[in-house]
């Protein structure tokens, strides 16, 4: 197997799954030196924000799920606060009703990835790893310094987004050329990244937020206006916290605890198995999982907030006696009348395995494609717009005001099944996050479909992703005509888009630990990656 394949199996020292062959490369490199998953995904996590900066970067937030060889499941949660000036008052006296979605504005929250780096890098200590973090990062480095490959989906997303992004602060000289967008295939460095991280291989991850890194961010964000302080960058921690976790017939399924949505998704598993479909890619499948997708992200939008400011029991909705009466509210025929529920972004999932038993699931963001669009002079920093999310009525569900952690569509799944298998499997997408890892759940496990055939099969999208204010049934046109026709007769607001393999759909990855020890895993082939092992 090769870096550039889209599945891999038969592997028993460890897998990696990454939607950029970079990163799957830096990832097995790892592997292949005696790192473990953690270790392995943490050189992933540098190489992705290197090479698919449209993506995600080390300006935005991270999370991941992660079952230690002890069988224990834990959350580590790298989410940024908005900073002390982010108050409603502060953009109102600017003239704005709403938060600007792109500039200095839109960069209001503490760039919080590489905390969660630090507590994964805890974590693969604790289980014996021993990788030295300059190795780690120097995969990331060596393509930020030495230049990576503009990607077709970069190219794509910089051309269409560039009148949002071209005033941003350092957007320009970053990532056009003389003014002009650069043709995939075109070479690009990042060179103050790469400074950036060769600085946090030398002094360790803490000087970022509390060292010479962080005085450059802080001083580069008051130089551009943004409200995030040094005081801001110098409190800001990780903080690790226990998996959602539901049950269905095939095991227990776990998910990132709020401000993330993983609430949404174990519901829509949870409804999804209870309606017990015979068969996927029919109607049934199809209008089962969107159905129970509307009840989920009814939930969500009604709790799901800074989990200092829930009060409501989460496991409550996971149980038994809560989902047992949602599906009973699910009409086998009709649709359901569909809201406009919010959630749009630009995000990677990557996974990892390896032969302790160690599997982790992990997604790094910066919400919308470019974040912010600000990329630090100093530090290289391409800066989140997680904290657009925000509202600025104080009444709502999420309203602004400092300190407080702003709602996440991220939400790494894990599942540990009944026959001893361990999956750890995710996607990019927004709203669509949830369904994806259902489609995706559901057809490789409860369906039996080979994982190579899960990835690649045609997906649907119920709300918004990538900018779109679209929140109708967007489905591939690979799809049967029949089965449209069906969903439509339904009261489905169904829209077929003119792509077989579509990015608005999102880039799915899994890796799965077989109690044999054999190690499995694949990509999107909507994506730029792979999967690989040792």
């Amino acid at each position: 197997m090769t870096v550039m394949d889209l599945y891999t199996s038969g592997h028993r020292r460890g897998v990696v799954a990454a939607p950029h062959s970079s990163a799957v490369a830096d990832g097995q490199r790892i592997l292949a030196e005696g790192g473990n998953a953690l270790e392995a995904m943490i050189a992933m996590a540098a190489s992705i924000a290197a090479v698919y900066p449209h993506m995600n970067h080390i300006g935005g937030d991270g999370f991941w799920v992660i079952r230690e060889p002890n069988g224990r499941v834990r959350a580590l949660m790298g989410a940024g606060a908005a900073g002390a000036r982010a108050t409603e008052a502060f953009y109102r006296d600017r003239g704005h009703d709403t938060i600007p979605a792109r500039g200095p504005l839109a960069a209001l929250t503490v760039p919080a990835a590489i905390s969660g780096w630090m507590l994964a890098l805890d974590a693969a200590k604790a289980l014996g790893g021993r990788m030295p973090l300059a190795e780690l990062l120097g995969g990331a480095i060596r393509h930020a310094r030495d230049g990576y490959t503009m990607t077709r989906s970069q190219h794509a997303l910089t051309r269409d987004k560039l009148g949002e992004l071209k005033d941003a602060p350092g957007f320009a000289a970053a990532f056009l050329k003389d003014g002009k967008v650069p043709d995939a295939g075109t070479t690009l460095t990042q060179t103050a990244l790469a400074a950036t991280l060769e600085q946090l291989g030398r002094a360790g991850l803490d000087d970022f937020y509390r060292g010479d890194v962080g005085r450059e961010i802080a001083a580069d964000l008051e130089r551009i206006g943004s409200p995030v302080t040094r005081d801001d960058l110098s409190r800001h921690k990780g903080f690790v916290a226990d998996a959602l976790t539901t049950g269905i017939g095939a095991g227990a399924l776990y998910n990132a605890p709020p401000p993330t949505q993983g609430l949404a998704s174990l519901i829509i598993l949870g409804l999804f198995d209870r309606l017990r479909v015979a068969e996927a890619d029919k109607f049934d499948f199809v209008h089962g999982i969107v159905e129970a997708t509307k009840r989920a992200f009814r939930v969500r939008d009604r709790v799901v907030t800074d989990p200092a400011r829930i009060t409501a029991d989460l496991d409550a909705y996971l149980a038994a006696p809560f989902l047992d009466a949602e599906v009973k509210k699910i009409d086998r025929r009709r649709a359901a009348p569909w809201p406009a529920p919010y959630g749009e972004g630009d995000t990677i999932w990557m996974g990892a395995a390896d032969a302790s038993g160690l599997v982790v699931s992990y997604i790094q963001s910066i919400y919308w494609e470019f974040g912010s669009g600000c990329v630090l002079p100093a530090t290289g920093v391409l800066m989140q717009n997680r904290g657009a999310s925000f509202s600025l009525d104080p009444k709502a569900v999420n309203a602004l005001s400092p300190g407080r952690l702003p709602f996440h569509t991220l939400n790494p799944a894990l599942a540990v099944l009944d026959d001893g298998r361990v999956m750890a499997y995710g996607t990019m997408g927004g709203d669509g996050q949830p369904q994806t890892q259902a489609m995706l759940f559901a057809r490789h496990i409860l369906y039996r479909q080979p994982l190579d055939q899960a990835l690649a099969a045609p997906r649907w999208l119920l709300g918004r992703t990538w900018g779109s204010v679209k929140t109708n049934l967007r489905m591939e046109n690979r799809f049967d005509g029949n089965l449209i026709e069906q969903l439509l007769s339904a009261g489905h607001d169904v829209e077929v888009i003119d792509e077989a393999y579509s990015d608005t759909m999102g880039h799915a990855g899994a890796v799965i630990l077989h109690p044999s020890g054999v190690i499995e895993g694949g990509h999107d082939p909507r994506a730029d990656g792979g999967a690989a092992g040792v």
